[in-house]
């Protein structure tokens, strides 16, 4: 079982300064966790120290809890993420490894495996898995509403909350409710102390919708480059529930090992985290050891 106090990680790619956490030993099986839209890497608090035999680095992925801003006012497009995870890989001196995504951190993760497939010796998903297709006439009014959500957001004021207290209660009841103590976590490493109070250390330009969206076929070319075993953890109350078509989309990848539990979108930092670390022990094992 891995130390619970996870070890602070460094890296400096093309002038973005990426904060990471790690749990484990740096000589057992490497795992690249990836966390979801909003979130930070305090995402895996819980179910790191429970995944036996690996060494774990979640990445605060750009303008998300301790890592910079992107340049520019452009929006966060996720094949940029795709590079950038590689790159730490290739800091930390890994070949092949595994990926843990949840989420938006999912969908990266399943796109950076049918990027460069030979790399990745695992992938596992939690809770997502493709991003949203779009139809090719509908490109220039995706890149429009793109361009005036990013001058919407960016004159938007900042909240500000008089103390950390009140910023763990307002991220309890956001999109996905959370408990106090996953709220805590992902508050504690997503927030800057300023004159006043606290606010958000997200970027807000995460807000805006992307520039570009893929087109359906170009979605599946992805997914079906992928070479390495896929494990998937749905949540009852989670995101098959809340958008129908993830079934209809999930049922064109039989290869993806599907998992199902109960619990919401974050179940991997609520009390189903055990549940959660068993299939994924199970799903990493024999690399491990």
């Amino acid at each position: 079982m891995n130390n619970r106090q996870p070890q602070q990680l460094h890296f400096t790619i093309d002038g973005l300064q990426v904060a990471a956490q790690a749990w484990g030993n740096p000589e057992h099986f490497p795992i690249l966790a990836l966390h979801g839209w909003l979130d930070n890497s305090a995402s895996f608090f819980a179910l790191a120290p429970l995944l036996n035999n690996t060494y774990i680095v979640a990445i605060d992925m750009a303008g998300h809890g301790q890592t910079s801003h992107r340049l520019g006012a452009f929006p966060y497009n996720i094949w940029e993420d795709v590079a950038e995870i590689f790159a730490v890989a290739d800091q930390l001196g890994w070949k092949e490894f595994a990926l843990l995504g949840h989420s938006r951190g999912a969908i990266i993760a399943a796109l950076a495996a049918g990027t460069f497939p030979e790399r990745i010796t695992h992938l596992g998903l939690i809770e997502g898995l493709q991003p949203e297709p779009t139809r090719g006439e509908d490109a220039p009014k995706q890149l429009a509403l793109s361009i005036k959500s990013i001058a919407t957001q960016v004159a938007k004021k900042m909240s500000i909350y008089p103390d950390l207290a009140t910023a763990i209660k307002a991220r309890e009841r956001g999109m996905f409710p959370l408990s106090f103590e996953a709220a805590k976590a992902l508050t504690e490493r997503g927030t800057k102390k300023i004159a006043g109070g606290y606010h958000w250390s997200t970027d807000q330009r995460l807000l805006a919708p992307s520039a570009v969206k893929l087109l359906p076929e170009q979605v599946t070319a992805f997914i079906e480059r992928i070479s390495c075993p896929i494990t998937l953890i749905l949540a009852s109350e989670g995101l098959p529930k809340l958008f129908p078509a993830f079934e209809v989309a999930l049922a064109k990848y039989p290869k993806i090992n599907v998992r199902r539990l109960a619990g919401s979108h974050h179940l991997h930092m609520e009390q189903e985290v055990t549940a959660v670390a068993a299939i994924l022990n199970d799903f990493f094992t024999y690399a491990a050891e």
